[in-house]
């Protein structure tokens, strides 16, 4: 059966996503858009809004065309609201990278996507340039100074004489974020103005922002988590955020009290650190009304426990990056929190649960793999026909890789999850990626890298090695996490004599995962 959205459909408008986001931003004057939590600068909405224009501007004259791609290679800063909606505004394409990613990872990104531009802090501008080594660009930008790049602030001077610029919001992209999908290497996810737009105004019917709301912005912008619900949602709405550059525990902790944040958006493992760690016990954060937790599965006692000690709302929702990424939330409301739950279905969301074996639609309660329909879905995989053939059907259902259900009311629950990724921190770690680099060892023979249970990070890549050399565990584990962003780095690696596989040469991982689990248990 389809499970469709307890919430009648919403219009959604056919306007740019810069014009819808920032529609009421010169209204709203002088009122704080984004603060920098650590320094205080602050960015105001007729601030923002005036850069945007500027940039727009500027940029125009130095040769952005509609359809160019603009890679930002960041941390959380005031400026990347900027960047994003000035590029969107020309018609242009955002990519996202990970400030974490190294300048192999980075090249490889801006290659496949075609960047033209690249803007980057001055931290990373040494990464920034080596991958520009592999993938030229036209012009690299930094925010701030430091020699070797543009400075972004002299985009922001002069006149914002916008050029017109004729935007399709059904066909064309604003967004290109990179995910691995159900499994393989990173693949670049497009994303149309409208499937922003639609996503903004779908979630902004389940949860609004009361007046005054301050939300702590501790996810990355570079994640679809952070872009659409932390960042885009939140201008929408009028909501003041606070950045944060990277999460610490104590900094976090000190901005919430400070800044009075009433909403916080987050991941499973800050929400177990505000249910469990002694820290907590001396901030006041009495002004936090609502926790949202996303990015991966959280645990129905976890998140009783932390609303418990917090005294506020918390609760789940469940995204992709190829939905935009929001498909279910909560709202706030503790009278339609169901424990464990990752929430209802938003507006104009369609769900089936198929089993994985039959592929029969199955019933409220029945565990089956998530498929889901909606205007949020993505277009495709870029330059990935086949990758895009196999998520999406000719009837624009998206096949999850989730296995979860539906109960009789409409809640959805993700349980587990057909997909090979590994989910470290709410990060998604592409074991064939990390199989391909052990690969490359002299030493090594065959590998396997599969999820291993972590009380803290969720799930961590465990290395199974067949050696053909002398090499320890250590030094293969050093020779790999060089190569990666911490986040992917294998914490674990046994030596085995064999790798299962498939007749046609595919890994068993589920037989490893299984193995693994029997071992521990």
């Amino acid at each position: 059966m389809i499970f469709r959205s307890s919430y009648p459909d919403v219009d959604i408008p056919d306007i740019s996503l810069p014009t819808f986001v920032l529609a009421g931003a010169d209204g709203l004057g002088n009122k704080p858009a984004l603060i920098d939590g650590p320094t205080g600068r602050t960015l105001t909405y007729a601030d923002l809004a005036r850069s945007v224009r500027q940039v727009a501007t500027s940029l125009a004259r130095r040769g952005f065309q509609k359809g160019d791609v603009f890679a930002i290679y960041s941390p959380n800063v005031l400026e990347y609201a900027v960047a994003l909606h000035a590029v969107a505004t020309l018609g242009g394409i955002a990519t996202t990278a990970n400030p974490l990613s190294t300048p192999r990872e980075l090249a490889l990104q801006l290659s496949d996507a075609r960047a033209k531009y690249l803007v980057t802090v001055p931290q990373l501008l040494d990464h920034a340039l080596e991958a520009t080594r592999q993938a030229p660009m036209r012009e690299v930008f930094v925010f701030g100074e430091a020699a070797g790049a543009s400075p972004f602030a002299a985009l922001m001077e002069g006149d914002d004489d916008v050029p017109a610029v004729t935007i399709d919001p059904r066909n064309d992209l604003v967004a290109l974020p990179y995910s691995s999908g159900t499994t393989g290497l990173p693949k670049g996810v497009m994303l149309t103005h409208r499937n922003l737009v639609a996503n903004i105004v779908q979630t902004s019917a389940v949860i609004q922002a009361p007046e005054g709301e301050r939300s702590i912005a501790v996810l990355p912008f570079y994640h679809i988590y952070g872009f659409t619900v932390l960042l885009n949602i939140s201008l929408y709405q009028g909501v003041t955020i606070v950045t944060m550059p990277r999460f610490d525990l104590e900094l976090f902790l000190r901005l919430l009290q400070d800044y009075g944040i009433t909403r916080a958006n987050v991941v499973p493992p800050i929400v177990l650190a505000l249910a469990k760690h002694p820290l907590v016990a001396r901030y006041d954060l009495h002004a936090l009304q609502s926790i949202n937790s996303g990015a991966a599965p959280l645990d129905a006692s976890v998140e009783q426990a932390c609303g418990d000690r917090l005294k506020c709302f918390v609760a789940q929702g469940y995204g992709l990056t190829e939905t935009s990424p929001v498909v279910s939330t909560t709202p706030v409301d503790p009278a339609r929190r169901r424990g464990g739950s990752a929430g209802l279905l938003i507006p104009n969301t369609e769900c089936k649960v198929i089993d994985p074996a039959s592929g029969a639609e199955l019933g409220p309660g029945e565990l089956g793999e998530v498929w889901i329909r909606g205007p949020q879905v993505m277009t495709g995989y870029l330059k990935q026909p086949e990758a895009t053939a196999a998520m999406l059907d000719a009837d624009g259902w998206l096949r999850t890789g989730d296995i979860g259900s539906v109960d009789v009311d409409g809640y959805l629950r993700v349980v587990d999850r057909l997909k090979e990724l590994i989910k470290y921190k709410g990060y998604q770690v592409a074991p064939a990626e990390l199989e391909g680099l052990l690969l490359t060892h002299p030493a090594v023979a065959d590998a396997a890298v599969i999820p291993c249970p972590d009380p803290e990070a969720g799930e961590v890549p465990k290395a199974l090695v067949v050696l053909k050399g002398a090499a320890t565990p250590d030094e293969l584990m050093a020779f790999v996490n060089q190569q990666v962003a911490p986040y992917k780095k294998i914490r674990q690696l046994d030596v085995v004599t064999q790798i299962p596989k498939s007749p046609s040469g595919k890994i068993l991982r589920r037989v490893l995962v299984e193995q693994e689990r029997t071992r521990t248990g």
